[in-house]
């Protein structure tokens, strides 16, 4: 077995493999060629943690895996991130264990990767401002996600903790660009052509009407039963698109939409259906249009995956008998 740490994953794996490599197997999907298993997300009992299990498999590679893990709220003080995951991977064609991989940067990275996609097939084509509410760790995956596929100008941010807001700007320094704290979610939402949502909310924190004609949204924050940024309201006014439409409707942030009635499974365009040229992304400079990203356990499988022949390729990672 291949084991891979979580300083050689990032080594292997940049920005830009992970938004060409999670493209990839988003059209797969599509295609019909790769799947992904239910998703385990539990509270664990312990630690106050969630925990859970995303498994699938992509024949046109081909790989077949899953990544366990979650959130651990009380890691800081002990040196330690709150979120935690390893990703293990199967020989598609025995069933035997091939590779153990870290994959707290994966996870970040092929988040960012997911959105950047995203904003790529629906943003306009001129967008250039950036507004994100949350400033967290996975706002900087965003952050060079986005600036990778668009000529970003400006970033706008909000953070319920002031102190993230502010250490934030480092990073947009680091990309020579402009950055300024808001201080208030309507602020940012108002002046973004491009809006990311990637908090841990349970509760709407972006309204109906704050959002102009033309922006595009990526809501990366829901991805559990009663996680919430967005107004339902404003997700039944956006054209809306999604990684896949049952763990959006169930966990993501279309759960609260259709719950109400305002939004139904047909209203869900799958982002690979746009990749793949079978639907159509936006179609008027006006349209707010949504991405609703739950994270597939595809996403991890193709960048872990991804981790491991590049790794074969340069003997690198540990080998250990199994």
């Amino acid at each position: 077995m291949l084991i891979i740490s979580e300083n050689l994953a990032q080594e292997l794996v940049s920005v830009e493999d992970a938004i060409d490599a999670v493209a990839a197997t988003f059209v797969a999907m599509t295609r019909g060629q790769a799947r992904n298993f239910p998703v385990v997300r539990e509270v664990a009992g312990y630690a106050d943690a969630v925990y859970g299990v995303k498994a699938g498999i992509d024949t046109s590679v081909p790989f077949l895996g899953l990544k366990a893990g979650g959130y651990w709220p009380h890691n800081l003080p002990k040196g330690l991130t709150n979120h935690q995951s390893s990703t293990l991977l199967f020989d598609p064609e025995t069933g035997r264990a091939t590779a153990l991989v870290s994959a707290n940067y994966l996870t970040g990275v092929r988040t960012g990767a997911a959105s950047a996609i995203a904003t790529r097939a629906l943003s306009r084509v001129d967008a250039s401002v950036l507004g994100i509410i949350g400033t967290g760790g996975q706002s900087v995956y965003q952050l060079r996600a986005t600036a990778a596929v668009r000529q970003l100008t400006r970033v706008h941010g909000w953070d319920a903790v002031p102190e993230n807001a502010a250490r934030f700007g480092e990073a947009c320094a680091a990309l020579g660009l402009d950055y300024v704290v808001e201080p208030t979610a309507e602020r940012v939402a108002a002046a973004a052509d491009i809006l990311i949502t990637v908090t841990p909310s349970q509760k709407a924190m972006i309204r109906n009407g704050w959002v102009r004609p033309g922006t595009h949204i990526s809501a990366m924050g829901a991805d559990t039963k009663g996680k919430q940024e967005l107004d339902p309201h404003l997700v039944a006014a956006c054209k809306v698109f999604v990684d896949e439409a049952a763990q959006s409707l169930t966990i993501g942030e279309c759960q609260h939409a259709h719950r109400l009635g305002l939004i139904s499974e047909i209203d869900l365009r799958p982002i690979g259906d746009v990749l793949d040229g079978t639907a159509k992304g936006r179609t008027g400079s006006d349209e707010i249009t949504l991405f609703d990203g739950t994270g597939v356990a595809l996403q991890d499988l193709v960048v872990a995956n991804l981790a491991v022949r590049r790794a074969l390729a340069s003997g690198r990672g540990v080998v250990a008998d199994y």
